[in-house]
């Protein structure tokens, strides 16, 4: 039973981290350095950390963004 429960556990991770990377080339940034992403992404942090109205915004932006079409 716990080599299933780890087995489900790593074949979720697997598949969340898949997701994340779609949302890295659906956002155009496939070709960028690992590095000015991992910093874009922490400076995002930082930045929504408490502000909501940015927050909002960013949703907005990528909802409108899944509801285009996939390029």
């Amino acid at each position: 039973m716990a080599r299933t429960t780890t087995s489900d556990a790593r074949k979720k991770d697997t598949r969340e981290k898949i997701e994340l990377g779609g949302l890295i080339v659906k956002a155009g940034l496939r070709y960028e350095k690992r590095a000015l992403l991992l910093g874009a992404l922490i400076e995002l942090g930082h930045r929504i950390r408490g502000d909501e109205t940015e927050r909002s915004r960013l949703i907005a932006i990528g909802a409108e963004a899944f509801g285009k079409a996939d390029d």
